[in-house]
């Protein structure tokens, strides 16, 4: 008896199913939802909120340290007197204005 030699359809069906899985793996790994490009998307993104923090950082430390200088522990004279002449309007007769 003679035996024809074909390939095994099993090991075929296999071997594809392999590759296309592990192609489907290395596709979901840089595009997917937890992918290398997504990775690189949230890297700038925190970049970015973190520019935001330090730039909000340094408005509220100012006025941290203009609240602190109105208070009553610490009153800065010169500070209040400008406040107070920007909220009123007004000068001293000894100021020169110059206007735009």
């Amino acid at each position: 008896m003679t035996r024809s030699t074909r390939p095994a359809m099993g090991a075929l069906f296999y071997f594809v199913g392999a590759i296309l899985m592990a192609l489907y793996f290395t596709f979901a790994a840089v595009q997917g939802e937890y992918g290398v490009f997504r990775r690189a998307e949230i890297d700038a993104e925190a970049r970015l909120l973190q520019a935001q923090l330090d730039v909000l950082d340094t408005k509220v430390a100012r006025m941290e340290n203009l609240t602190r200088r109105l208070s009553d522990g610490y009153l800065d004279l010169d500070l209040l007197d400008e406040r107070a002449r920007d909220v009123l309007g007004m000068v001293r007769s000894d100021e020169i204005v110059v206007t735009r």
